[in-house]
């Protein structure tokens, strides 16, 4: 999912601050004030891979001072990659969106074809007109709203013919940066690159974009773990997730019909209700996050909630995508009954023309008792942790498609950081396979498989760190 946001102006930030702190209200327990860790919690990692330190800390002795100015500016180095992410976005809402075009919509076929094919170009050229016609009047439609806003802080005006041509070149641009990024991503696989499939996004921009694969593999984790004993019932108070993600141009498919939305916070929440492992009306659960984006929609929510509010979700997903037989004969009955344990099926938005054999989709109104469950928190989880009492450690923190944006030793700070949050015995449920050099309190306690396709061989599977020692 996800999971992150840019750096904030000053005005942005107190906007932030105030709608975190209106959409806290009473907490069983005390709110996290993130801090970055220290050089005496990172010590065990520096140690191990002291050969391979990033330049700016092995060019000389690392003391308190030299490591607190490495940890800022390497936390504000994130923080601008999602910069990136969200033109990715904006490139998916170009590839995949039908509520502004009725051109033919660029699959990743076409896109490595693009520059190479006069169809093609023809047609990413014909999306890129309409998308600019549809930013220069965005309407009520949130999506729109937000990604022109992007372009306006970037510095592009809408104004006059010869600026929206300098939009549309940047867009096109976008474009073929994410054709030749995809091919490369290929290609390291293919060729059997040293660099981990687990940090094979390292060097990428940081996307919000998510769909409902990740929370099904969720379900099917936890369903593991309550029937071999590894959770017991009503064993799981407090939740993390980190970067809870923020659908609007959907990377798979671009379902750009619906405004933008978080799944996966009711999604866990519901597969806990489901299988008995929670009860949602004493769960808390947090989202940590340093995207703007994500932290003010679900503060949002949340405020709204307390005020009597419920939150919908449109479950929407491709059925062209490849998937097994034996993988869809599971996965359907758990998209048919999600959200039952936390809200009221409700008439769906209708999917537009373009895609309506395509889009399976349905809605679920979430209860506002459930919605004020969810907390946001600001905090990047590589860089920094919360001090927690015993009381306030988690029982169950999940990250998916997180951890394969960052290198090794990045993994292994996070690692001491969520180890540093975790009660004994608690878990933390990943898709992305951690770096295992350097030891600590995470220590894997099982994976499971899920088969998606077998023409191609594609699987998929999470991976599940139980928290060792005192």
């Amino acid at each position: 999912m996800t999971p992150y946001g840019g750096l904030m102006r000053r005005t942005h930030t107190l906007l932030l601050a105030a709608l975190l702190i209106a959409g806290s209200g009473q907490s069983q327990t005390a709110p996290l004030q993130p801090e970055f860790i220290s050089l005496e919690a990172a010590r065990p990692v520096v140690a191990v891979v002291h050969s391979s330190l990033p330049p700016e800390l092995a060019k000389g002795k690392i003391d308190e001072t030299s490591w607190s100015q490495w940890v800022r500016t390497s936390d504000a180095a994130i923080r601008q990659r999602l910069e990136k992410g969200e033109e990715d976005t904006l490139t998916n809402l170009l590839r995949f969106g039908v509520t502004f075009t009725r051109e033919y919509r660029i699959d990743n076929q076409y896109l490595a074809r693009l520059g190479h094919s006069s169809l093609v170009d023809a047609f990413a050229s014909k999306r890129a007109d309409d998308l600019i016609r549809a930013l220069s009047a965005p309407g009520s439609n949130e999506g729109l709203t937000q990604m022109r806003l992007f372009l306006e802080k970037k510095g592009f005006s809408f104004q006059t013919v010869a600026a929206r041509k300098q939009i549309k070149a940047h867009l096109l641009a976008n474009l073929a940066r994410m054709r030749d990024e995809f091919i490369s991503y290929a290609e390291k696989l293919k060729s059997g690159s040293p660099q981990p499939q687990s940090e094979l996004y390292a060097e990428r921009g940081i996307s919000l974009d998510t769909n409902l694969w990740p929370d099904f593999a969720l379900h099917q984790q936890l369903q593991r773990m309550a029937k071999e004993g590894l959770l017991k019932p009503g064993s799981v108070r407090r939740v993390a997730i980190i970067g809870p993600g923020l659908d609007f141009a959907n990377k798979e498919s671009g379902s750009d019909f619906y405004p933008p939305q978080t799944i996966q916070p009711f999604a866990v929440i519901d597969s806990l209700a489901q299988l008995g492992l929670a009860d949602v009306k004493t769960i808390e659960l947090f989202t940590f996050d340093i995207s703007s984006s994500v932290n003010v929609h679900i503060a949002r929510a949340r405020r709204q909630a307390k005020a009597g509010q419920p939150y919908v979700v449109q479950l929407a997903w491709d059925k062209t995508v490849p998937r097994s037989q034996t993988y869809m004969a599971d996965f359907t009955p758990y998209w048919k009954a999600l959200g039952t344990s936390i809200g009221t099926p409700v008439p769906s938005l209708p999917v537009p023309p373009a895609v309506v054999e395509q889009v399976m989709i349905r809605a679920v109104k979430i209860r506002p008792g459930v919605v004020s469950r969810i907390t946001p928190v600001d905090m990047n989880i590589v860089y920094q942790r919360a001090p927690l009492s015993d009381a306030a450690k988690f029982d169950l923190i999940i990250g998916t498609n997180i951890f394969v944006y960052y290198g090794a030793f990045e993994q292994s700070l996070a690692r001491a950081n969520l180890a540093a949050m975790m009660r004994p015995g608690a878990f933390l449920l990943t898709n992305d396979q951690l770096a295992d050099t350097v030891s600590s309190q995470l220590v894997e306690q099982m994976r499971t498989r899920s088969i998606l396709s077998v023409q191609p061989a594609i699987s998929d599977f999470i991976f599940c760190y139980r928290r060792e020692g005192p």
